[in-house]
C-alpha cells in the first residue's frame, strides 16, 4: 500500500515539474519576442537630427567687411600744395643762378656777353624789330626770347615770356628771393627787380590783370647806355 503511494506522489510530482519547465519555456520565448520588436531609446536616439550650435550659423561665421581707405582731402590738399611751393622754390633758385651769369633758361646767348649777330647767324632774322629807349629789341616769337641789344650789337638784355615762368606769383618770388630791390609801374604792369650780382638785375615783369608773371628780364644796365653813338 505504500508502495503504490509513493509511486502516485512521484508521478504527481514529475507531472508538475514537466508543467513548471513548460511554463519556464514559455515565458522566456515571449520575453524574447517582446524585446525583438519592442524599439530601444538607443534607435531612437540615433536617427534623431543633432542641433544646430549658434556658434556655427552664418551670422557667427560670417566675417565683418573692413571699411574702405579713403585718403583724407585735407591731406592731399596739404601734399600738392607743399609740392608746388618746392617747384617754384627751386624754379626761383635757378632763375636767380642764370640770371648771376646774364642768361634765362633754355637761352645760351647772355647779356654782357652776347652779340645780336651770333644770335641771327643761329636763330635767323627776328621776327619783328624795333627801336625802344636807348637800345634796339629783336622778337624771336616761336623762341618766346626778346634781344634788347645796343648800336654795337652787344646784348644788353634777354628776356623770356616761357610759359613755365607765366606760372608764378609775386607771393612765391618774395618767399624764395626776399623782397625786390626795386618796384616800378608802367602802365598796368609792375615791375619788381631783384640785384643778381653787380652785373646783372632779375626783373619780374607782372600785369595787375592777371597777378603771374607775363615775362622775367635779366638785364645789364651799364650796357644800355654803350650805343657807340658818335
Amino acid at each position: 500500500m505504500s508502495v503504490q503511494i509513493k509511486l502516485i506522489a512521484c508521478s504527481i510530482l514529475l507531472t508538475g515539474m514537466i508543467g513548471l519547465a513548460g511554463c519556464s519555456s514559455n515565458n522566456e520565448a515571449g520575453n524574447s519576442e517582446s524585446q525583438a520588436t519592442a524599439p530601444t531609446e538607443t534607435a531612437v536616439t540615433a536617427t534623431s537630427e543633432p542641433e544646430v550650435s549658434p556658434a556655427s550659423t552664418p551670422a557667427a561665421t560670417a566675417p565683418e567687411t573692413a571699411p574702405a581707405a579713403t585718403s583724407s582731402p585735407t591731406e592731399t590738399d596739404k601734399d600738392s600744395t607743399g609740392s608746388n611751393s618746392q617747384n617754384s622754390d627751386k624754379q626761383l633758385k635757378e632763375l636767380f643762378e642764370l640770371a648771376k651769369k646774364g642768361k634765362v633758361p633754355g637761352v645760351k646767348y647772355a647779356a654782357h656777353t652776347g652779340l645780336i649777330d651770333e644770335v641771327e647767324a643761329d636763330w635767323g632774322k627776328p621776327d619783328q624789330q624795333e627801336s625802344a629807349g636807348k637800345g634796339i629789341y629783336a622778337t624771336y616769337t616761336d623762341k618766346h626770347v626778346v634781344f634788347g641789344f645796343n648800336k654795337g650789337s652787344l646784348i644788353f638784355d634777354v628776356r623770356s615770356s616761357d610759359s613755365a615762368l607765366q606760372k608764378l606769383k609775386l607771393k612765391q618770388i618774395e618767399a624764395t628771393l626776399g623782397k625786390p630791390d626795386d618796384t616800378k609801374v608802367n602802365g598796368e604792369d609792375k615791375i619788381y627787380t631783384y640785384q643778381a650780382n653787380d652785373q646783372y638785375q632779375l626783373k619780374f615783369i607782372i600785369p595787375s590783370s592777371t597777378g603771374t608773371v607775363d615775362h622775367i628780364s635779366v638785364f645789364s644796365e651799364q650796357d644800355s647806355f654803350n650805343n657807340m653813338a658818335g
